[in-house]
């Protein structure tokens, strides 16, 4: 009786399961973000003062995610209108800009390792 051949997937299929669960854990914690900014902006609308610099930094950290729940129909605010003024205005910028930073920049990390890994596995030609 012959025995059975175990297949194995050729070696370049594997990184794919690896780049599958990569981008299923980026998409939870993405989810996760973005509930966690939902119920702090909840708990901020229920503040009675109005916001100011550090308020203000919130409110710009969670605009850029905001976007997805706008665009699904979830109406959410992502600037106070009644603010304390320049203090207010400042915080939101420096929050907008943070979190631009921090997401970019971990994006062109990324970019960055995925172009040099695919450098890498290029062979040589020689001619």
């Amino acid at each position: 009786m012959l025995a059975k051949e175990q297949v194995t997937p050729p070696p370049s299929l594997r990184p794919w399961r690896f780049r599958i669960l990569r981008l299923l854990v980026m998409a939870g914690v993405a989810v996760g973000i973005a509930w966690l900014c939902g119920a702090a902006l909840r708990a901020d609308a229920r503040l009675n003062s109005p916001p100011g610099l550090f308020r203000g930094m919130l409110h710009g950290a969670m605009m850029p995610m905001a976007w997805p729940a706008l665009l699904v129909g979830n109406d959410q605010e992502v600037y106070a209108a009644n603010n304390v003024g320049r203090p207010y205005k400042l915080g939101y910028s420096l929050g907008v800009n943070l979190s631009g930073l921090i997401f970019f920049g971990w994006f062109f990390l990324s970019l960055n390792a995925l172009r040099s890994a695919s450098q890498r596995k290029k062979p040589a030609y020689t001619s």
